[in-house]
């Protein structure tokens, strides 16, 4: 582990080199740059004052209770700190949504403090409601397991496991006695749950609400009590579950922790949807190097700034530059794109594969020719002539996360098909935003398409995504 004057050091070495002229995403200067961000990962920050911890903190928090000052005098304490990060395990998939309080719960680690990272075992089988419009369907404690079975190794990037401890909730809530729980419930108002929104649009809507989502806040805060917890992470849809956990320390006569509430990943398609499997928006930490470097690449131009600030270890400061070097023209955006995909790429797969990752995807959206990009996903159409475009690249390949999404994509231009021949000839024909709800036989028979030639080869393209037409 290098050391804090390293860590300082770092960010006179990546300031210089991002003044620097040329493209961050050209070899050297991008390979340079992942190392330096490799080191700030290591860094040793224990010897940074207090207060420029809490900064550092602070900078990736959308809100901390009770606020910057009581999290800097806790960390002037002088002691190691039980940071408590915990997930209900209801899929089997963790992505970069999760990834957030991980990267916090990192620095905390580097800062010499114990971070339990805690599995919802049992708090997953009644389902956080937060947020949620209908009651989430009851998981069994086989379902749980089976989901967490691949989560030490999906998160293993963001936590020294030598240094960190991985815990159930089960160790304490499966022995719970029903009068130490009622006890717990009885120091506490019944206003204090119900003052939640979504609890009472469902009572409103008649959509349905169980005793057991009303005491989940109550149920995970008795995680906080039996770890001591100082400081907990989590999401800001967390939050009334994270001032529940405050409030019953409080009411055991321990000390409230400190909360420090992340905010939420906005999916990779720009709808404003937070990030999610269920809506094909995600980019899982599970996922190859090269898939994971492609859906980075290819996320919403806005969210450029948040995931820069969210996802990698670059300070404020800097990513403000790199911004700012966008805006007056001295870098171009798709340099600091490429920077964000090799970034976190690394921080999962190491430098070597985020550069080798950053190559193939050059060589296949770089070349003047899909044919000789390498494989591509492909579908013959013969068997699924009878589907629409749409369906075609959300159902059979996946390679767009919705309908809606093909349809935006053909009203912005970007659907088309591409016919290559092998005498070097390319034409494209775009196709009108009817066309995506149109079947696949139909498109190709309006352009003479439908017969096979085998001197052409066929691709339908939709924004980034292309697929061939076998």
């Amino acid at each position: 582990m290098t050391t804090g004057s390293e860590f300082d050091r770092s960010i006179t070495l990546i300031r210089e080199l991002i003044e620097e002229e040329g493209e961050l995403r050209e070899g050297p200067d991008l390979g340079r740059l992942l190392g330096l961000l490799a080191g700030r990962r290591a860094a040793d920050l224990s010897e940074l004052p207090p207060r420029r911890q809490a900064a550092l903190l602070g900078a990736r928090a959308a809100q901390i209770l009770p606020g910057v000052d009581r999290l800097a005098e806790l960390l002037a304490e002088g002691r190691p700190l039980t940071v408590k990060f915990g997930i209900d395990p209801t899929g089997a998939e963790v992505h970069l949504g999760h990834a957030v309080p991980m990267i916090l719960a990192s620095r905390l680690q580097r800062m010499g403090h114990r971070v339990v990272f805690l599995v919802g075992d049992v708090t997953a089988r009644i389902g956080d409601p937060s947020g949620r419009s209908t009651e989430r369907p009851p998981l069994t404690a086989e379902d749980v397991h089976r989901n967490v079975a691949t989560y030490r190794e999906q998160v293993g990037p963001f936590f020294d496991f030598e240094r960190a401890e991985f815990r159930f909730n089960s160790e304490w809530l499966e022995p719970l006695a029903l009068p130490r729980f009622l006890g717990v419930l009885s120091r506490l108002p019944a206003s204090a749950a119900l003052q939640r929104e979504d609890f009472r649009t469902r009572l409103a809507d008649g959509s349905g609400l169980t005793l057991a989502e009303l005491v989940y806040s109550v149920v995970m805060a008795l995680d906080s009590v039996e770890l001591g917890a100082d400081v907990e992470l989590g999401g800001l849809d967390q939050l009334l579950n994270l001032q529940m956990c405050r409030r019953v320390m409080a009411a055991e006569g321990r000390r409230p922790e400190v909360v420090l509430a992340t905010g939420l990943i906005e999916g990779t398609d720009g709808t404003g949807a937070k990030m999610s499997k269920s809506k094909n928006n995600f980019v899982g930490l599970a996922f190859p190097a090269e898939e994971m470097f492609g859906r980075l690449m290819a996320c919403a131009d806005r969210l450029l700034p948040d995931y820069l600030r969210a996802l990698t270890e670059l300070l404020d400061e800097e990513v403000e530059l790199l911004l700012a070097q966008v805006d007056d023209g001295r870098r171009h955006p798709m340099a600091v794109k490429t920077l964000l995909a090799a970034a976190v790429t690394a921080t999962v797969h190491g430098a070597p594969a985020a550069l080798a990752a950053r190559d193939a995807f050059r060589a296949r959206y770089s070349v003047r020719r899909f044919s000789e990009a390498g494989p591509l996903p492909s579908l013959d159409p013969a068997a699924h002539g009878a589907a629409t475009l749409g369906e075609l690249l959300v159902k059979v390949t996946g390679e767009l996360p919705s309908l809606n999404q093909v349809r935006r994509v053909a009203e912005a231009g970007g659907l088309r098909l591409v016919i290559e021949t092998t005498d070097g000839d390319r034409r494209t024909v775009p196709l009108a935003r009817a066309a995506a709800d149109d079947r696949l036989l139909v498109v190709l028979a309006t352009h003479g398409l439908t017969r096979p030639d085998p001197a052409r080869r066929l691709f339908l393209r939709c924004g980034r995504k292309v697929v061939e037409l076998t």
